[in-house]
């Protein structure tokens, strides 16, 4: 058996009301009596009755067992009374956070890379979390680190090539915390615990090479801006030729053309301001 089943108690105000008549009934026969006998019968009563009293607060539960013997669990908030024989362990039912350790994995090229989950879990089943594992509690933390480091292995942290088509742990988020709350709720499945929401807190490559990647990075932006600058000079000199052409306001040859598609791209592409030079012969001095 592996599921919980709910307990109906009685109710503790009964209970509370027969143990305050029990003490009253007592210290009445012993004074009007004036025999302590009686107080050999009510003390241990009272004790007995009031061992059975226990409260929830809301969000909480206990689980009973008697002698070893799981009887139920008390998922109700109040103040109830059972059988004082009753073994009762308190399992909060509450949304938990869970912020794990930075870790130090490999991702999918061999990379060392730093990551850590931020986890928020609570207990559904509490047979499970009270009697399939020891410290349910701890076994969310082991299990979350391990459920990280596997699912490290599955991804790569960054594309290294231009199509971008390749699920990364940096560009492809939803679809990584995705996969990792599946990855941590089939662990988290045999203590009876339900994973509410999981996704990477922190990510970066590891201090050894995290200089070279961002050298790398670094060449990348300066290739894709250079790209950019590139392509829109092309654009503005094939601009500038058709309107000179349309307009009639010079007639060049092929070689002119060339040259001028030279001093222009010279120009357009150059990281610093052009000097201008005055010409005031013909072109060819």
């Amino acid at each position: 058996m592996n599921n919980e089943k709910n307990f109906h108690p009685w109710s503790g105000y009964v209970f509370l009301i027969i143990i305050i008549a029990v003490i009253a009934g007592t210290a009445y026969l012993v004074f009007t009596s004036e025999n302590p006998a009686y107080l050999i019968i009510g003390i241990p009563l009272v004790i007995f009755l009031a061992k059975g009293l226990f409260f929830i607060y809301p969000n909480g539960s206990r689980v009973l067992t008697l002698f070893g013997k799981y009887t139920g669990t008390v998922k109700r908030d109040g103040l109830f009374w059972v059988n004082p024989f009753f073994s009762r362990k308190n399992i909060s039912l509450r949304a938990r956070n869970f912020d794990s350790e930075t870790i130090k994995v490999n991702d999918k090229l061999g990379n060392p890379i730093l990551i850590n989950v931020i986890l928020v879990w609570r207990v559904q089943n509490t047979y499970k979390a009270a009697f399939e594992v020891d410290h349910y509690e701890s076994f969310v933390r082991v299990q979350t680190d391990a459920a990280v480091r596997s699912m490290a292995t599955q991804y790569g942290y960054d594309n290294f090539d231009d199509n971008q088509t390749e699920l990364t742990l940096r560009s492809s988020v939803e679809e990584v915390n995705q996969s990792l709350e599946q990855e941590v709720a089939e662990r988290l499945a045999i203590a009876g615990i339900e994973v509410m929401e999981a996704r990477i807190g922190y990510l970066a490559y590891a201090p050894e090479i995290a200089s070279a990647m961002l050298r790398r990075q670094q060449a990348e932006a300066i290739v894709a801006a250079r790209f950019k600058i590139v392509e829109g000079a092309v654009s503005m000199v094939e601009l500038a030729l058709d309107d000179l052409d349309k307009k009639n306001v010079v007639e060049l040859d092929e070689e002119k053309k060339a040259a001028m598609v030279s001093n222009l791209m010279v120009v357009l592409c150059s990281d610093r301001d052009a000097t201008p030079v005055l010409n005031t012969g013909t072109l060819h001095t």
